[in-house]
């Protein structure tokens, strides 16, 4: 046991003194535990009690109370509007689906309790009183950082195959390593993730790539990856034999992914905008190509996001970025004006984004120009939006209704009108100011007459 100080906010510590009023030991458990020692904010506070479950709803008569799964002895209380799960210690049974455990037993093993958590780091409890609970070093694991699993690591798999996901994952997002036995169970346990369901994989790997140690992980466990999309597999030390690119496609792909802003879009548009590559291989006298890899890769990308049943909205986003991520770019105006128009302010940005996390990952004697291409790109983007430029129909300043009173005709006609005033104002042709625009049209009508 170790003295030190964590401070539960007061709904919390108000759980705690109640169920201690009552006679219960009850302590803050698992990840809170784990972030408040690393000086992190935690984002859900759990307890654990010795309390039975219908105890604890004695203890909290007169609060909100949901019964999240009584069989498992999990309830959730609500004080001062904040949710606390509170659950009895307990030891779980056989997992027959590798997921969640068929039964469980209740004890008064506070140690008990713990031993079946996933990791040492998370299997850790804490009372202002009596301090730190670490039967199983999750203490040590934190400051040296490393995660290991509770007892043996082959074990804690086959229980939760997802928590051959979730090791990486805390791997990639704390940046810490994973302990010799608990990487070779990872490996050697791996197929327990075809008993996940695709959501739970989808969060978890999300959360991975948005890790700022995704590449390193990714790296030492590429199988794993490979199990459960293993679309991606051929990218795997496939050379691709162009002077652009010092690194195979699998290795050019996590340096991309490594690069693009922490944020679920641009990881996986990231990780899958080159799948299509090692299917379109051609080489000549000038080394390897891809012709026409991004339309291969974006049809990778929807089998493999479908497969993962990801939102929509998501799975839209990175098609479209996968799709165009190719795009040559030329530096000028007129070209990020069109493709906003096309796309969309907030895409065009990731597409940009994504431009400059695929150059960051290229040959070394190019990289430093063809980045500093990228930040200028960026940068023309961001003084258009701050100029508040006129790229959609929507900011133009003339309006159908203008036109239908020049005499054209509703309809389609109309729409013909709009789109070439827009194309005038964004090549600059014209100034976006209304009686501008109207005396263009009377002009081409005059012409036309």
């Amino acid at each position: 046991m170790t003295k030190l100080q964590i401070t539960p906010p007061a709904p919390v510590q108000r759980a705690l003194d109640l169920l201690n009023a009552a006679g219960f030991e009850a302590y803050i458990v698992g990840g809170c535990v784990r972030d408040a020692l690393r000086g992190a904010e935690p984002h859900d506070w759990d307890c654990t009690t010795a309390a039975k479950p219908d105890a604890i709803c004695a203890c909290f008569r007169g609060f909100h109370v949901i019964e999240t799964g009584l069989q498992h002895g999990t309830v959730t209380v609500v004080i001062d509007k904040m949710p606390i799960e509170i659950t009895t210690y307990r030891i779980d049974g056989v997992y027959a689906d590798h997921r969640r455990p068929d039964s469980v037993t209740f004890t008064d093993s506070l140690t008990e309790d713990l031993a079946r958590r996933d990791f040492t780091v998370n299997a850790m409890a804490y009372h202002p009183e009596n301090g730190l609970i670490d039967p199983f070093g999750g203490a040590e694991d934190l400051k040296r950082g490393v995660i290991a699993c509770v007892g043996k690591a082959e074990d804690r798999f086959e229980e939760d195959g997802l928590r051959i996901l979730r090791a990486m994952r805390f791997a990639a997002v704390l940046d810490f390593e994973i302990a010799e036995e608990t990487a070779r169970a990872i490996h050697t346990k791996r197929t327990l993730l075809h008993h996940i369901s695709a959501e739970r994989i989808d969060t978890e790997l999300t959360k991975l790539l948005c890790g700022a140690a995704a590449e390193r992980v990714l790296t030492a466990f590429s199988d794993v990856l490979f199990t459960v999309l293993p679309e991606l597999q051929p990218m795997y030390g496939f050379d691709q034999k162009n002077p652009y690119h010092d690194y195979d496609v699998y290795t050019h792909t996590l340096k991309a992914v490594s690069a693009a802003p922490p944020e679920p879009v641009l990881r996986w548009a990231a990780l899958l905008h080159d799948s299509g590559k090692p299917h379109c291989f051609t080489e000549d006298g000038r080394g390897g190509h891809f012709y026409g890899h991004a339309a291969i890769s974006k049809e990778i990308a929807r089998s493999a996001l479908h497969k993962m049943k990801c939102d929509r909205k998501r799975l839209d986003r990175v098609l479209l970025l996968t799709e165009l991520h190719d795009t040559v770019w030329n530096g000028t105006e007129k070209q990020l004006k069109r493709t906003v128009q096309k796309i969309g302010f907030e895409a065009a940005y990731q597409l940009l984004q994504l431009h400059k996390a695929d150059v960051a990952a290229q040959a070394a004697r190019f990289r430093a120009e063809r980045l500093a291409e990228s930040d200028e790109l960026l940068a023309m983007l961001d003084a258009l939006r701050e100029a508040d430029a006129c790229m959609s129909l929507k900011k133009l300043a003339v309006t159908g209704g203008d036109l239908l009173a020049l005499g054209i005709p509703q309809g389609r006609e109309i729409g013909q009108w709009l789109r070439l005033l827009l194309e005038q104002v964004m090549d600059g042709a014209l100034p976006n100011e209304q009686e501008a625009l109207l005396q263009y049209v009377r002009q081409r009508i005059g012409e036309k007459g």
